[in-house]
């Protein structure tokens, strides 16, 4: 997803074999891809499958049954092309690629769940999960529904750790009830506690003057029990080298690593967001379908990170993804108000996303 670019915004094959070489001489042997990430299994079949022998590596692809996929069909096909593109013969770790939402409806309707199994049983396929994207009590539900899952991906970062709307201490908990063992995803929040806002800065320079602050996102991480792997996207070089550093020697935090990382984590918790909860009891209310939730969570994200480009992003994903209408579409009737539990200010806090986000 974040490999290396070239000023034409083409894959930089030559320097993502450089981070595959740094990567596998370090011990490591998990990698990563998606059908969805444009380029990313052709770049991971000339960087590692052609360079490898196949039983010295792990890789992991997923199926995105809610792209571009109208039929069955289509979604099965997406299993083919990824074999083709990267050439592997088989994966190691295959995903349900973002599960949560809307989304989970297409491998229902495809009936995903079986006919990935079948492939697993045919020996192209050693491991079945899934990746997601929602609620601790959604991810109840598709495991209760789904206990031949064998593992589970979720996004876990101590920044998240307590969101109420990404939910990565709850969702974390509720795989680990299941017995289901974890990949992590978005330790490092797409980069963003790589460079976290300067009170949290401040604090982990404190403790440990020399460590970069994506360590301690990737110690956070690391830290849990009942991980598998904790995936970071790495873009260069450099990034591979400081992961490695980390990683290479990994130690379980000591107790004041962690009082630390709850500093960091009460400092993020000092700077005013909107509360919301992501519980959606205002869309079942908004006549005009306004992504109320969504718009929030991108909102927040800005405050707390100042990245525009991650935050359009989360709008997106959050709003466009879900079918729903931007914050400058709000007709002001106030009904959202009424069934909000956190009693938010909603049209006031529209007027604010669609100023920012210059709607």
């Amino acid at each position: 997803m974040r490999l290396p670019q070239k000023e034409d915004k083409t894959i930089d094959i030559e320097q993502t074999k450089q981070m595959v070489d740094l990567f596998m001489d370090a011990g490591f042997t998990y990698f990563d891809t998606a059908w969805a990430y444009e380029g990313s299994e052709a770049a991971i079949r000339q960087a590692l499958v052609e360079r490898y022998p196949r039983d010295s590596f792990q890789l992991a692809t997923k199926n995105a049954a809610w792209i571009k996929c109208e039929t069955k069909e289509d979604a099965y096909a997406q299993f083919e092309r990824s074999l083709e593109l990267t050439g592997a013969g088989y994966f190691d770790y295959y995903l349900l690629h973002n599960l949560g939402e809307t989304r989970t409806k297409s491998f229902d309707d495809f009936d995903l769940w079986n006919w990935l199994q079948a492939k697993k049983e045919a020996g192209l396929i050693k491991h079945l999960g899934f990746s997601f994207h929602s609620t601790a009590d959604e991810l109840e539900t598709i495991l209760n529904e789904h206990p031949e899952m064998e593992f589970v991906q979720l996004q876990i970062n101590y920044a998240d750790w307590e969101s109420p709307s990404i939910q990565s201490r709850l969702c974390y908990e509720v795989a680990r009830k299941h017995n289901k063992p974890i990949i992590i995803m978005e330790p490092v929040k797409g980069g963003l506690l790589a460079d976290p806002p300067e009170t949290v800065q401040t604090v982990l320079k404190a403790a440990e003057p020399d460590s970069s602050f994506a360590s301690w996102a990737m110690r956070f991480a690391a830290d849990l029990e009942g991980i598998i792997t904790v995936l970071s996207g790495m873009s260069n070089v450099a990034q591979m080298e400081d992961n490695l550093a980390v990683m290479g020697q990994f130690t379980s935090l000591t107790d004041s690593q962690k009082d630390t990382i709850a500093k960091a984590r009460e400092e993020l918790d000092k700077i005013p967001i909107i509360p919301c909860t992501s519980c959606d009891y205002c869309n079942k209310v908004c006549p005009n379908n306004i992504g109320i939730a969504g718009s929030f969570t991108a909102m927040n994200l800005l405050t707390l990170y100042g990245n525009r480009e991650f935050a359009d992003n989360k709008m997106y994903w959050a709003v466009d993804g879900q079918n729903r209408k931007r914050a400058n579409e709000c007709i002001q009737c106030g009904a959202c108000e009424e069934a909000c539990p956190q009693r938010i200010s909603i049209v006031e806090e529209l007027k604010q996303v669609t100023k920012a986000f210059d709607l």
